[in-house]
């Protein structure tokens, strides 16, 4: 690795098994990444499509959680007709 440390001791300090990494090293040093491959620090601006799923998605997701709230609060009998 260029940082001088063993792939081991990465692996370990990333919880990843040493087999994954040594893979990600060896595929890396095969097939170098280009500029144009790598990621950029910017984030790309949301379309005004995707910011309206965003919001019904977070609006979908805040309502299953109350449901979910809801039945785990509830008696057992209701449980078994609710599902």
């Amino acid at each position: 690795m260029s940082s001088g440390r063993s792939i081991g001791s990465v692996a370990k300090e990333l919880g990843l098994r040493d087999s994954v990494l040594r893979r990600w090293v060896d595929k890396l040093r095969r097939e170098p990444a280009s500029a144009a491959w790598r990621p950029t620090t910017q984030a790309t601006p949301m379309s005004a499509d995707q910011a309206s799923e965003l919001a019904l998605l977070r609006q979908e997701n805040e309502r299953l959680r109350m449901e979910r709230d809801i039945l785990k609060n509830c008696p057992a009998s209701w449980r078994a007709c609710a599902g």
